[in-house]
């Protein structure tokens, strides 16, 4: 039988009035659920075993069931809870695209996991793409305590690969699946039967099932949680951290931070503080700087460097290679990541943005300050960099990395093996960020080569003040 939208379910129900309600009440605290999620009609049965928080929302759940068997989203979907999918007293709860239509019902993301699914044996049910027709049967497995540290859902368990998008359904799944696998027991007559079926130039390849990998999986899960609104907000960002007591240290670290304050830099200091990005955009100049094979600079422009920044403390060895020598590395390489430079055609050449900034150094701070933090839009840098920076202007005490660790790991992020972020893993996020906060005075170490403690600067305090109120710059 193929899905029916839910507009037409009542209809085909022979039913006059919507089912009644099948949710009940939320729980006050939320636990951790063990549930296994089985596609029908697979033999053997295909599932997968998730540990999900019981406060999640079906919009949230459809994301993390789409990962979990590598689904790509190409399609509608829909929940259901009663007795089975298509029974009579079955409640369906409508995706984004079915409120769009003005489908009458309740959206899914104003349904609570825990609303539907409350003591084990308690079943779901999840249909993907009306045409194929996956059902998904989610069975709510047990109930555990929740630590709320855990990752918000987690894959512990699963069998065979997913399918393919647009295989043909189950009998598809399986006949592909026999079709490119030389061991399979069937894959000679599923070869036959593929070809019989689409041609001998018919390629199965393109929907080839999507292997079982829990670490791929969490990796993926743990991102997709821990995404958040960005850019949004800044305050939005406490919703993010899920323990009170972390979400305290930052609520106490956004008020330290002093955001409303205003935000004064005169000439003299932001020519200061931007000299090295200045230095920089002048060695390039309007004819441009041509780089070594491999996209470097050349030596003698690192040599340069070296000695007119005063980089000599900072780090040993020739200071001739851009690749062996970093505070001149992360330089060039943080202003193209700000616009300021790109390469082209061999050469390392000024943006039109680089061209107009090199002559004004309060514009060229403020610039710096509003692509502050320095990522590739990655959600875990991001959010590593913004707690960063609002420890700097907070004039934060603690050590810098630590309190971005402990932050993290509150948020939610894991390592690939689910791990605890670490302090080095922290420090690796924020390479670019800390960078530029070195080499505009920010930040201060003490001792040479970047050693003994750093120390926040007040003229920082106000550039990590600014990069904090421009957030999030316009895109």
């Amino acid at each position: 039988m193929s899905a029916i939208p839910t507009a037409l379910m009542d209809e085909f129900m022979g039913r006059e009035e919507p089912p009644p309600s099948r949710r009940g009440p939320r729980r006050d605290d939320a636990v951790t659920y063990q549930v296994r999620v089985e596609l029908d009609e697979t033999e053997p049965l295909l599932w997968r075993r998730l540990e999900l928080a019981s406060d999640l929302y079906l919009n949230e759940i459809h994301d993390i069931i789409q990962t979990a068997f590598g689904w790509t989203d190409s399609h509608l979907h829909e929940f259901a809870s009663g007795a089975a999918y298509y029974d009579r007293t079955s409640e369906h709860y409508l995706c984004p695209f079915q409120v769009e239509e003005g489908e009458t019902g309740v959206p899914e993301n104003e349904v609570r996991l825990d609303e539907v699914l409350a003591q084990p044996g308690d079943e779901l049910f999840y249909l993907y793409d009306f045409g194929d027709d996956w059902l998904h049967n989610l069975k709510l497995e047990s109930v555990q305590p929740r630590d709320e540290s855990a990752p918000r859902a987690i894959c512990v368990g699963g069998e065979l690969p997913g399918p393919g998008e647009d295989c043909g359904g189950v009998g598809g799944y399986e006949l592909i699946r026999a079709a490119i696998d030389p061991d399979h027991p069937d894959h000679v007559a599923a070869v036959a039967e593929y070809v019989s079926r689409y041609g001998d130039d018919a390629d199965p390849r393109p929907y080839a099932p999507t292997p079982f990998d829990a670490k791929s999986i969490n990796r993926q899960l743990v991102a997709l949680s821990n995404k958040a609104d960005l850019p949004g907000p800044l305050e939005a960002f406490v919703e993010a951290i899920r323990p009170p007591s972390s979400q305290r240290e930052f609520e106490q670290l956004l008020a330290g931070a002093e955001l409303h304050a205003p935000i004064e830099i005169d000439d003299e200091t932001a020519t200061r503080m931007v000299a090295p990005y200045t230095w920089l955009l002048n060695r390039v100049g309007v004819e441009g700087l041509k780089l070594t094979s491999a996209g470097y600079l050349q030596p003698e422009h690192v040599k340069a460097a070296m000695a007119e920044l005063h980089l000599g403390d900072e780090w040993i060895g020739m200071g001739n290679r851009e690749a062996r020598t970093p505070p001149v590395l992360t330089l060039r390489e943080t202003a193209q990541a700000m616009g300021l430079l790109r390469k082209h055609k061999g050469s390392l050449v000024l943006t039109p943005r680089g061209r107009v900034l090199r002559q004004d150094p309060v514009a060229l701070w403020w610039h710096l300050a509003e692509h502050m933090p320095v990522t590739s839009k990655d959600a875990y840098d991001v959010q590593a960099g913004l707690i960063a920076l609002t420890a700097v202007a907070a004039q934060s005490t603690g050590d810098l990395d630590q309190i971005v660790a402990d932050l993290l790991n509150a948020i939610g992020w894991r390592a690939e093996d689910l791990t605890p972020v670490t302090v080095s893993m922290a420090r690796a996020s924020l390479w670019d960020t800390l960078a530029v906060l070195r080499r505009t005075g920010t930040l201060v170490h003490k001792g040479r080569l970047l050693s003994g403690p750093e120390v926040l600067t007040p003229q920082g305090v106000t550039f990590a003040r600014a990069a904090l109120r421009t957030w999030p710059r316009a895109t």
